[in-house]
């Protein structure tokens, strides 16, 4: 149930002190046997928030030694790149990543203090580097993503350029809590004594030059649209700004960055959230909409978009990648014959019916853009996409762009549909949903404890008691996923007519019900009531 102020402005009550959040950064100690206090990687890295001993200075020295040791047993002797995102603690984590890095011996490209980069622009920049001869790169992102703003987040890419997977995080996370217990196995320097030295890097002229690699840029150059680009109080905002310098037809909606986001509305739950999928979070941009020819949003680390059009608002996700995939592979001939989609299993079936349409293979995979990096990295996948508006592409050549999200990317995509087509993204989706039929399609989400969170991650089809979901007969209880057999971390259940998946948020405390029903919105509403039944049966 939404929360009474959802989709209206932030309060002075709704916002973070930003002074507590640095402050218990550096005077909270983490407990190395408390698991709330423990450093855990979930699908994009470790976050949590000082506030609740989660996320302090001892947890990312300790996760900065660990990557230390594991990159060198790994045999990458390369630079890493390091960046950050616009989240109060980020700056100061950032710092403390740079010491122990600095420590250690390990050559560092970062942005100067001042300056943020987007995780697609740290993607990018491995993967520029790793094209060349040479020691391979990787990477760090200082970032919680879409999280609220007292939260922090730390993840790790490795020379591949995408998220790491989990024959990577499971090593890292297991040391830095070993590191916990035995800090003075921590290398460090003061920031203070190597700030003059550190290598500095320009994330920023690159990627966006290269952005032309990737898009039809004269198209949108001469369509006569106006792109409406709202950084949400990201890391996106100096590279909107730099792209409107370029003679894009880019207007900036909004340049503000402020630690406590007091320019938000409030998301579906009365928080804080940079979800540029959430309509409450994005009420403001979606006021605006008659002002554009198409309005984007990105979330904090700038890897997820939302589209607004004038004629149908902020779009579903799910509804963008069906039309961005149609749109792309009839659209770029350099790209191999052979290329599939990538989607996640808790993505629209509509997808699969684009897919088969375009005779092209569809590869359903669990939830993390991980499982698209090697796809995008041989090409074999044209497109990486998942339900929670992160997305990424060939270029126009058909090699790789980046291996993480790129919502820039995605935002710069809607503005090429137009220009190319003359019809919006939402137009494009209705003749799909004319052609294959409505989809109705939510996700909700449920308070879950730590314990819980991993009995349900465990599910399986001896969990499933019934064997009818919403007056059909069950077809389908999958634990793994079609696309390459990993394990869901959690369970998806398909009728003729409708599916649900439950697994774990990766993020937060919370999990996750994903449903859709291709019949109406009342069956949907009954084949969520009939899943939460379910995983609460299964939780009790």
């Amino acid at each position: 149930m939404a929360h009474e102020r959802a989709g209206q402005p932030a309060q002075e009550s709704d916002l973070i002190n930003v002074d507590d959040v640095l402050a218990a950064y550096y005077d909270k100690t983490p407990d190395p046997s408390n698991p709330d206090q423990m450093v855990v990687f979930g699908t994009s890295g470790h976050r949590g928030s000082s506030l609740d001993t989660a996320f302090n200075e001892a947890h990312i020295a300790a996760t900065t030694q660990a990557i230390v040791e594991y990159r060198a047993a790994q045999g990458t002797t390369g630079p890493l790149f390091i960046g950050k995102d616009t989240h109060a603690l980020s700056l100061p984590a950032w710092k403390t990543a740079l010491e122990v890095l600095h420590a250690n011996g390990v050559e560092v490209l970062a942005e100067r203090e001042d300056e943020y980069t987007p995780t697609p622009a740290v993607s990018r920049a491995i993967i520029r580097h790793n094209n060349g001869n040479g020691a391979k790169a990787d990477g760090i992102v200082v970032t919680p993503s879409h999280n609220p703003p007292r939260d922090g987040g730390f993840k790790y890419n490795p020379p591949t350029g995408g998220p790491a997977d989990t024959d990577a995080t499971k090593v890292i996370a297991a040391r830095a809590n070993e590191l916990l217990a035995d800090m003075g196995a921590v290398k460090r320097t003061s920031y203070d004594k190597i700030a003059s030295d550190i290598q500095r890097y320009d994330y920023r002229s690159p990627y966006c030059a290269e952005l032309a690699q990737a898009l039809n840029f004269p198209a949108i150059q001469s369509a006569g649209l106006t792109h409406g680009a709202d950084p949400m109080g990201g890391a996106a905002v100096q590279y909107w700004e730099y792209l409107a310098e370029q003679g894009l037809p880019i207007e900036v909606v909004n340049n503000k960055v402020d630690p406590t986001w007091r320019f938000m509305t409030l998301d579906t739950d009365g928080k804080i959230r940079m979800d540029c999928s959430s309509p409450n979070a994005m009420a403001s941009l979606v006021n605006q909409r008659d002002k554009f020819s198409v309005a984007t949003g990105n979330d904090a680390d700038a890897d997820r978009h939302g589209i607004v059009t004038p004629d149908a608002g902020l779009m579903n996700p799910n509804a963008y990648l069906a039309v961005a995939i149609n749109y792309l592979f009839a659209n770029r001939p350099g790209w191999s014959a052979d290329a599939g989609i990538g989607k996640t299993l808790v993505s629209s079936s509509l997808i699969d019916k684009v897919a088969a349409k375009l005779g092209r293979r569809l590869v359903e995979v669990p939830v993390g853009f991980k499982w698209f990096v090697p796809g995008l990295t041989d090409g074999s996948l044209g497109f990486g996409g998942e339900e929670s508006a992160g997305a990424s592409f060939l270029t126009l050549d058909g090699t790789t762009w980046t291996t993480d999200k790129d919502g820039i990317l995605l935002a710069l995509l809607a503005s090429e549909i137009i220009a190319v087509t003359g019809k919006t993204p939402s137009e494009h989706y209705a003749e799909l949903e004319a052609e294959f039929g409505t989809s109705y399609y939510a996700r909700v989400d449920a308070d879950a404890n730590r314990d819980q969170k991993a009995r349900l991650s465990k599910l399986g089809r001896a969990d499933v008691t019934v064997d009818e979901l919403a007056g059909e007969p069950i077809r389908a209880v999958l634990s793994n996923a079609p696309g390459n057999d990993a394990p869901i971390g959690g369970i998806k259940v398909t009728t003729d007519n409708a599916w649900f998946a439950a697994r774990p948020s990766g993020t937060e405390d919370k999990y996750k019900i994903y449903a859709e029903s291709l019949k109406s919105e009342d069956h949907l509403r009954e084949v969520q009531k009939a899943a939460k039944e379910l995983v609460d049966a299964a939780l009790a």
